[in-house]
């Protein structure tokens, strides 16, 4: 794990994931939505409002896994002290809201023409809601502190004590008698969806994945380089500090106007 600790080492590493990560992003999200708005059949219930769901489930499983990912680099700072491990929770807290922000929203709009109301206070929406609000406390508390080592460990804890939520978001819908229908694709067993739907919706989950990888190496580098100048800018002030108290005084008394000494 420490072999990445180095920021040359990882940079070096991602230079060879991107591109690969970026091609998987664009072939599989092509293929996705061609499948998703061409290739699959309208739902005998739903008709064509069942096409907002390869949207909306593959950005409600990133949310999620966006925010575990968090968890679990936020754990791996703390106990191994990896200093990627506190830039990457950072780098990817924004990507998780904004898919957070993405399922809210196509949940509404799917919602509305299927529930009759574009939102309802229930256990899984709640849930969903209150993750958003967990990656927005988190950009506000790692911005709020003047040392932003002291942000990162304050952003640290909220994600490992809000992670605490992922297993209610799971499991809501099996726990309380919610409008949400349960899972489909993920349940033990076989998934009960049609292949016409499953592929698109599997491809879109691949494309959406991919983005996030591509997304998150370019903020983790846009937070390396940010660190680097951060330590250059304190380094140059130390060395500001440390020049201005050796310079000794010349001890010679400055004349005044009419030629003797001060």
């Amino acid at each position: 794990m420490h072999r990445f600790a180095n920021p040359a080492r990882f940079l070096r590493l991602a230079d060879r994931v991107l591109p690969v990560a970026a091609a998987v992003a664009a072939l599989s999200g092509a293929v996705g939505l061609y499948l998703a708005f061409l290739a699959s059949p309208p739902d005998y219930q739903q008709g064509e409002t069942v096409r907002i769901m390869y949207v909306h489930v593959p950005a409600a499983w990133m949310a999620m896994f966006v925010y575990a990912s968090m968890a679990l680099a936020a754990a791996v700072g703390f106990v191994w002290k990896h200093p990627l491990a506190d830039l990457y929770t950072k780098a990817a807290a924004p990507i998780g809201a904004t898919f957070t922000a993405i399922c809210l929203i196509t949940g509404s709009l799917w919602g509305a023409p299927m529930w009759g109301t574009w939102w309802v206070w229930d256990a899984r929406l709640t849930s969903v809601l209150i993750l958003f609000f967990l990656y927005l406390g988190y950009l506000a508390l790692v911005n709020a502190f003047d040392d932003p080592e002291r942000g990162i460990k304050a952003g640290a804890i909220l994600v490992l004590v809000g992670a605490v939520n992922l297993p209610i978001i799971k499991f809501s819908v099996d726990w309380w008698r919610t409008l949400h229908q349960p899972a489909s694709v993920s349940r033990i067993g076989t998934p009960t969806i049609y292949e016409t739907m499953l592929w698109p919706l599997l491809a879109m989950a691949v494309a959406f994945t991919a983005l996030h990888i591509v997304l998150a190496i370019w903020r983790l580098r846009a937070e390396i380089l940010e660190r680097k100048v951060q330590v250059l800018q304190t380094l140059q002030a130390g060395q500001a500090r440390t020049a201005a108290t050796a310079t000794p005084s010349s001890g010679v008394a400055s004349p005044t106007a009419d030629g003797t000494p001060g």
